[in-house]
């Protein structure tokens, strides 16, 4: 989230919202939200309600959920979506403002 952090201000010139879906209940996302200092948006997601829609795995081994990023358009069509198999496998921001600058 760091990284989308960073670059922030590119996304909103790019008319692109950021939303952040969390595993945590309410009140830990709220905590974790204001400690942080995030500018984008966040949703806690303690039923897993959220990644089940967009089909996001778990994995009990590598704590917990695994890592995704998907590119929505302004008409709620899926555009892209990258499953990541560990927290490192995360595309960059620079693959994603490509990808933003096609639609």
């Amino acid at each position: 989230m760091m990284q989308l952090h960073q670059d922030y201000d590119l996304f909103v010139k790019k008319e692109t919202e950021i939303i952040i879906v969390g595993p945590e209940n309410k009140e830990k996302f709220t905590s974790f939200w204001a400690e942080k200092g995030y500018m984008f948006y966040g949703i806690p997601d303690a039923k897993h309600s959220v990644i089940k829609l967009y089909g996001q795995k778990v994995n009990l081994f590598k704590l917990g959920r695994m890592p995704a990023q998907m590119l929505i358009d302004k008409n709620g069509t899926l555009r892209y979506v990258h499953y990541g198999h560990s927290m490192t496998d995360i595309p960059e921001n620079n693959e994603m403002f490509k990808l933003i600058d096609t639609l």
